[in-house]
């Protein structure tokens, strides 16, 4: 199946793309977004990163149909800007991150993203070179642990019930597929629960992948690496798909969208009042239409926030 690239039109809009550029796609993926912005691109420069190797080999040669004006980074887009100074890049003119789990990547059973393939190992990560994987998290984290990335990264309202099922049942035997997590979840849940329209294990396997990947962490070193390196008017786009990810982006750019602070009983004229270094390009979040709506359903979460370097 074809790879989506979410709200694809309304970032290459947001992004406001200079030919002569720099611009950096934190998160390649299988390069949708990558290849609009390198087509745009004369003597400019794309830097695109991504952990997934995967995800470069299906990018690659793609990307280079186009031009050969681009860098792959195999490196967290939360390192971005040690990455780029390393390469001798201070400044970029745009920036992108697409938050999340790429469709491929739920699409693949043998990574164990979704819930829907039962037979699957229970690892969920996205760096297939790092330890942690949420086999360990099922069946090594204690319970106070599991209770608290169900909370916190499932908004999971049963986080107790399950985390204690997981105990009993990791006694008896390892937990090892995404099917008998699934089954166990089901079985710490009331039948109103498990019944409703969205599958019950949803909160908590998100809140594993989240826990497994660092990305909440991620998403804010990310973002304030993305906004040290932005030029003036430089533009950073940020797609989210769940709660937790939009209110880090949120309150990112409202702090730094706001002005300096100064003490109010000092009389300060009007024009003395410097301007924050940062204003907002979008005051709501931009979300898909009816058309890519009816092409994509995971659009249907997506959420994009745009912030300008003022010039």
């Amino acid at each position: 199946m074809e790879h989506y690239s979410v709200l694809l039109n309304e970032v290459i809009e947001g992004l406001n793309i200079r030919e002569q550029g720099i611009y950096v796609d934190g998160t390649l993926g299988r390069g949708g977004h990558s290849s609009e912005i390198l087509k745009r691109l004369s003597t400019g420069h794309l830097y695109s990163f991504d952990i997934d190797d995967e995800a470069f080999e299906a990018s690659r040669s793609r990307l280079s149909q186009i031009s050969d004006n681009f860098t792959l980074i195999k490196a967290n887009f939360a390192d971005m800007k040690e990455e780029l100074n390393n390469r001798g890049i201070y400044g970029v003119d745009g920036i992108l991150l697409d938050i999340g789990v790429s469709s491929p990547q739920f699409d693949e059973a043998g990574r164990g993203f979704s819930y829907r393939y039962e037979d699957s190992r229970l690892d969920m990560r996205m760096d297939r070179s790092q330890s942690l994987d949420a086999y360990q998290v099922v069946n090594e984290y204690d319970y106070s642990d599991l209770v608290r990335i169900f909370y916190r990264y499932g908004e999971e309202t049963y986080a107790k019930q399950i985390a204690r099922k997981i105990e009993n049942e990791r006694a008896k035997a390892p937990i090892e597929t995404t099917g008998q997590l699934v089954e166990i979840i089901r079985s710490a849940l009331p039948s109103k629960v498990v019944n409703r329209h969205k599958h019950p294990a949803k909160k908590v396997f998100q809140a594993i992948r989240i826990e497994v990947n660092g990305e909440l962490e991620n998403l804010e070193r990310g973002l304030q690496s993305a906004l040290d390196l932005l030029n003036p008017c430089g533009r950073l786009a940020v797609i989210s798909f769940h709660s937790l990810e939009d209110q880090i982006i949120k309150n990112t750019f409202k702090t730094a969208s706001q002005p300096p602070h100064f003490d109010k009983r000092i009389p300060v004229k009007e024009k003395d009042i410097a301007l924050p270094e940062f204003q907002l390009i979008t005051r709501k979040p931009i979300t898909a239409g009816e058309a890519e709506l009816q092409e994509n359903h995971r659009s249907h979460s997506a959420k994009l926030r745009i912030i300008e370097k003022r010039g």
